[in-house]
């Protein structure tokens, strides 16, 4: 266990799947307590160190997290905005309903829970917040990823957003930008195989070790490929 994680709460959104199972698994491990934010409670079990709740972005259930992880665990350390969607069309074809659900629950959702959870990670002056974004907030890879793209630059600009305006109260927030990475959603619109993905496990290291570093050493972004690319 790590001695700076005991007994820190974390709140992970989109708990019971990919990414986010990954790190609810090896947070908890390292000894976070967990606020797991699912849409089927039923689908993960409650332990001492494991709390789960329902929670879906796009039903404005933020608030209503927040409180119940406050009562059961009476603090907040970190929040983790893993949850998701990606609904793949180009700018031109793009629907108002499907561009709407992605700014919802890669966008509006993780401001929303920010701002529910601010004064928790204002009080233990070491917040932390980790918005999982996507290297299409970095570029526009495809014409079918473009409105993706449009809402995880957005999602970029938040954790700035958020490290400007928490660095005085020792809030850190770090955009983590991935390309595929081995889950559902990648393998619903890539044929790569899982052996050629970035794995969960390894952004789920990466995001403890930024969680653990101390207020003088802010990660603002962390870009992860599992391929060439020019930049990352």
């Amino acid at each position: 266990m790590n001695e700076v994680s005991a007994n820190r709460v974390v709140m992970i959104s989109g708990a019971s799947r990919g990414i986010g199972k990954i790190l609810s698994e090896q947070l908890k491990q390292a000894g976070w307590r967990i606020s797991a934010g699912v849409r089927d409670a039923s689908s993960m079990t409650s332990g001492p160190d494991m709390f789960v709740h329902t929670f879906d972005a796009k039903q404005h259930q933020e608030k209503a997290w927040v409180e119940a992880t406050l009562a059961h665990y009476g603090r907040i350390d970190a929040v983790i905005a893993n949850a998701g969607v990606m609904i793949p069309s180009s700018i031109i074809d793009i629907s108002d309903e499907d561009m709407d659900t992605m700014l919802t629950v890669n966008l509006r959702s993780p401001i929303r829970l920010v701002q529910a959870a601010w004064a928790s990670l204002k009080a233990c002056q070491r917040g932390r917040v980790i918005i999982l974004a996507s290297l299409s907030g970095k570029r526009v890879k495809s014409a079918s990823s473009g409105p993706y793209a449009i809402t995880k630059h957005a999602a970029v600009a938040l954790a700035h957003s958020i490290k400007k305006t928490g660095w005085a109260d020792g809030i850190r927030a770090t955009a983590v930008c991935p390309g595929f990475v081995a889950t559902d959603m990648a393998r619903s619109i890539t044929s790569k195989g899982d052996a050629d993905m970035t794995q969960p496990e390894d952004i789920a290291r990466m995001i403890l070790a930024v969680l653990d570093l101390p207020n003088t050493a802010n990660v603002a972004e962390l870009s992860i490929s599992c391929s060439e690319e020019d930049l990352y």
